[in-house]
């Protein structure tokens, strides 16, 4: 099987139901997809580890100092929990931006340890953004999964086995490196794994850098250095990423004020939230405040 291919089942199965833009989860554990019809501007979002392989058009993602581009029959591998600016650039009502993403489990990949670690050395250089060919492996193992989404029996039999195998697949690939790298429970990934989690749940409090390499078991000169690696970013600027962020978010779907919203993610002032929000998205905050009668289209994924 091809990508071709199985965009063509894909869009069998979603039918005349096609929107300008649509993300669904699927009936089967961990499989979604995104439909887009039409490019949009860098939008932000919280990606968490995830293979996403593009069927069809093209896309951009970038966190930091890190950016990757990918188009037709490519796959990108995420390796950790990112705050990324995204946008689709190739797109159209005939022929629409659609990948197939498969969130990842760390705990599934640990578990390959003993049959992958050996054959499977992380190069030094591997990012937590990556993208490589889908090769043909990996495509037919995911729609082999795509194809239980038709059969629930089999999908409660099989998913975990081909799930299983999928992350296998990535684990092998030239672009899984970084997942590589978190075959080790204490390897340099991981642990910056575990300081993400952390500045993750506690981003509204002020950033302890301290505490987050020793959480890290890291020196904080370390800690910086390999967060940036891992990341492409500074742990101050990822958690203000978080920030600004969910308050777009906030601003957008709950319609709360400015400095509401600004209070809302943990700053202390609305003059320098609006004047860093203004910085990352280009505009004031005052300007993602839903308009009367205004319809916003879902944010693309």
């Amino acid at each position: 099987m091809n990508t071709a291919e199985l965009a063509r089942r894909v869009f069998e199965s979603v039918g005349e139901n096609i929107s300008s833009t649509r993300s669904w989860q699927t009936s089967v554990p961990n499989l979604s997809f995104h439909l887009q019809t039409r490019p949009n501007p860098y939008e932000a979002t919280i990606y968490s580890p995830v293979v996403c392989l593009n069927l069809q058009g093209r896309k951009e993602v970038g966190i930091g100092d890190q950016s990757v581009e990918f188009g037709d029959g490519q796959s990108l591998i995420v390796s950790h929990e990112l705050p990324v600016m995204a946008r689709v650039t190739e797109a159209s009502p005939e022929r629409p931006y659609l990948a197939l993403i498969v969130s990842l489990d760390m705990a599934i990949v640990q578990s390959l340890w003993d049959e992958v670690g050996p054959a499977a050395p992380a190069p030094p250089q591997a990012r937590s953004l990556s993208v490589g060919p889908g090769d043909e492996r990996l495509v037919e193992t995911l729609g082999r999964y795509f194809a239980l989404t038709a059969d629930p029996v089999e999908a409660r039999v099989m998913a975990p086995l081909i799930l299983r195998e999928i992350h296998f697949r990535l684990l092998m690939a030239d672009h899984g490196g970084m997942l590589r790298q978190h075959l080790h429970r204490d390897s340099h990934s991981s642990r910056i794994a575990r300081a993400i989690g952390l500045i993750r749940t506690g981003y509204r409090a002020p950033l302890a850098v301290a505490a987050l390499a020793e959480a890290a078991s890291m020196s904080p000169s370390s800690f910086h250095e390999h967060f940036r690696q891992v990341t492409g970013t500074t742990p101050l600027q990822y958690q203000k990423d978080l920030r600004l962020t969910e308050a777009r978010r906030l601003l957008a779907a709950e319609a709360l004020s400015v400095s509401s919203a600004a209070f809302e993610v943990g700053y202390e002032s609305p003059s320098q939230f609006s004047r860093e929000y203004a910085r990352k998205f280009g505009a004031p905050p005052r300007n993602d405040l839903p308009r009367p009668g205004m319809v916003r289209e879902p944010r693309a994924q």
